[in-house]
């Protein structure tokens, strides 16, 4: 498909094809087979955002609150150029994770004004039916990577009645208020930090300036190794809590077990006047 540019606004010049919102709509239960067909689709929703049309890649974003808020980021000149890269490897036929339904799922997941914590991650998972959208996490019947697996471990030994899962699916921690955000939202298949200079850096350290300056409730950043550490200089600390602990990393791991950072956490939560989260997975 051939594009062109009206008054700065990217439109193809074939009308996009209409699919019914709720079959996108992020949903663990979706299967991941339908969600990869979806890659190729063109979405409009009923609600456009900014600039008409950006197209099915940013119409993904459906939470009412985020979408308002981000009005102004959405109409920067690096977001066209976001899109223009992906919908150039998409028309290529190249395998981008997550699926492209899935891309804004954290924001979906956790509206704006009920953000608890700030779970940052670096890039999604690059292998097959791993990335979901939220960082850390990977879809049901997707066995926990490593990181995960350590997380779990440190989960057990902070709560004693923490029960570790077989599978990997985090998606309750969102629902809880936990913004589980990786700092570049896709990655080529196979290719780990492919997508690490196409733009989303500049679009998710404006959302975590956005969280620091505009959340009315105190948000604690839960910041793992040294990427998520530089970004402590997004956050107003006078107004929000940061921990910063070693990455749960294999490569890191010994200094990321017996950090309390969960039950530090929850502490944190507690002394700005937030409900705690339930971190165990399964009984939610």
């Amino acid at each position: 498909m051939f594009y062109k540019l009206d008054k700065f606004i990217i439109k193809p010049v074939l009308p996009p094809i209409k699919l019914n919102v709720e079959n996108i709509h992020p949903n663990t239960s979706t299967t991941f087979d339908n969600i990869l067909k979806e890659q190729n689709q063109q979405i409009t929703l009923s609600s456009p955002l900014p600039n008409e049309q950006l197209n099915s890649i940013f119409c993904t974003l459906e939470e009412p609150e985020w979408r308002k808020l981000l009005t102004t980021e959405l109409k920067k000149e690096y977001i066209k150029s976001i899109h223009q890269f992906l919908t150039s490897q998409y028309e290529k036929g190249i395998t981008i994770f997550p699926p492209r339904s899935l891309i804004f799922n954290a924001f979906n997941l956790t509206p704006f004004n009920e953000i608890k914590v700030v779970l940052l991650g670096q890039d999604p998972y690059h292998n097959l039916s791993q990335a979901h959208g939220l960082c850390f996490s990977v879809p049901q019947g997707t066995p926990p990577p490593p990181s995960l697996k350590n997380i779990y471990k440190e989960l057990s030994s902070e709560f004693p009645d923490f029960k570790i899962p077989t599978h990997g699916e985090l998606t309750c921690w969102a629902k809880q208020g936990i913004f589980m955000l990786n700092a570049t939202l896709t990655v080529e298949a196979h290719k780990p930090n492919s997508h690490s200079k196409i733009g989303w850096q500049i679009f998710t350290d404006s959302v975590i300036k956005l969280i620091s300056s505009k959340s009315n409730n105190g948000v604690v950043f839960l910041l793992w190794g040294g990427f998520a550490h530089r970004k402590e200089k997004l956050v107003d600390k006078s107004r929000h809590r940061v921990i910063k602990t070693a990455h749960p990393s294999p490569l890191s791991v010994t200094k990321f077990f017996g950090s309390k950072c969960f039950s530090k956490t929850n502490d944190l939560l507690k002394e700005l006047g937030r409900e705690p989260i339930n971190w165990n997975v399964v009984l939610v």
